[in-house]
């Protein structure tokens, strides 16, 4: 069959399929020819086009500060807390809720967990704000007076902050992965389980045998994308939370709020463009590596 007869024929198909053509191509792939601003000591006056190329050097000025480890492990580090949370956190809660005999209150606590997720960085901003102010805030007046503590400067602590931010970027996102697991669990196949029950097995023994296994393909899918944005970080999460708060630089620091910082205060968009272009490699490195070794492991639960 050739082209032309093909495209006669599925004509409406092409038409279907060309809005989403477009929006890849002009949101996706067109963008991607500002990556030679990462080579180029860019000045406003001559323009992207015309600037000097510099290559490398903005990559060489990258890595040869502090920074770029800092910002890379944090990055890093944080986004292997979070994948490990939205895994096992979410598959909880979705399977507490299947388990649930009054589907109406399954129902109203999966809409109270997924209200969360729809909260703007700047809305939850406000309400870490009223819990950890030094003055004013819920745990200083409350919590901390009732055990008999002294009340801490919560955004001078540079300790607390590597375990406060995973458990906002959890309880903001339980909902969403509640539910994509949830409706895993609901498609599995109730012969499953009365087969399991017959033979004998409890609850707990049927959630391990053959809920969690059956969910697995669900899991491992789930896993790979966040994977492919593990150097990819929530900027609102970093940048509105913490309140731009300068002690907590070494530990809220990561490559998205880095770019934001060198570009807004040194004007610096070469510079800015390399650290970008090495989030985006890295991360595609990550998601061929993890999928092969998927692949390698289980093929059929394979991205690609």
């Amino acid at each position: 069959m050739t082209l032309a007869t093909n495209m006669r024929r599925y004509w409406i198909f092409y038409v279907m399929m060309a809005p989403g053509v477009l929006f890849l191509i002009f949101n996706n792939y067109i963008p991607m020819l500002g990556t030679v601003i990462a080579f180029k000591n860019v000045n406003y006056a001559d323009g992207i086009i015309n600037s000097p190329w510099v290559w490398f050097d903005n990559f060489k000025y990258l890595f040869k500060t502090s920074d770029a480890w800092i910002i890379t492990r944090n990055t890093l580090l944080y986004n292997i807390s979070f994948i490990i949370l939205n895994m096992i956190v979410p598959v909880a809660f979705a399977i507490m809720l299947n388990e649930m005999k009054n589907k109406l209150m399954a129902k109203f606590h999966q809409a109270v967990i997924f209200l969360a997720y729809f909260l703007s960085m700047v809305v939850v901003s406000y309400l870490v704000y009223g819990f950890l102010h030094d003055t004013h805030g819920f745990v200083n007046t409350s919590i901390m007076k009732w055990l008999g503590l002294e009340p801490l400067q919560w955004y001078f602590e540079t300790k607390i902050w590597p375990f406060l931010l995973p458990i906002i970027n959890t309880w903001k996102n339980v909902g969403y992965y509640t539910v994509l697991y949830l409706a895993a669990i609901i498609g599995i196949d109730d012969e499953y389980y009365e087969a399991a029950t017959i033979d004998g097995a409890s609850k707990w023994q049927q959630i391990k045998s053959v809920t969690i296994p059956l969910l697995m393909p669900t899991i491992i899918v789930l896993t790979l994308l966040q994977i492919g944005r593990v150097f990819y970080a929530d900027f609102g999460l970093f940048f509105q939370v913490p309140r731009e708060s300068g002690p907590l630089f070494p530990v809220t620091n990561v490559i998205d709020t880095y770019v934001y910082r060198t570009f807004i205060a040194m004007g610096d968009i070469g510079l800015s463009s390399a650290a970008g272009l090495y989030q985006s490699l890295v991360g595609f490195i990550l998601v061929f590596l993890s999928n092969w070794f998927v692949r390698r492991v289980d093929k059929d639960s394979a991205l690609f």
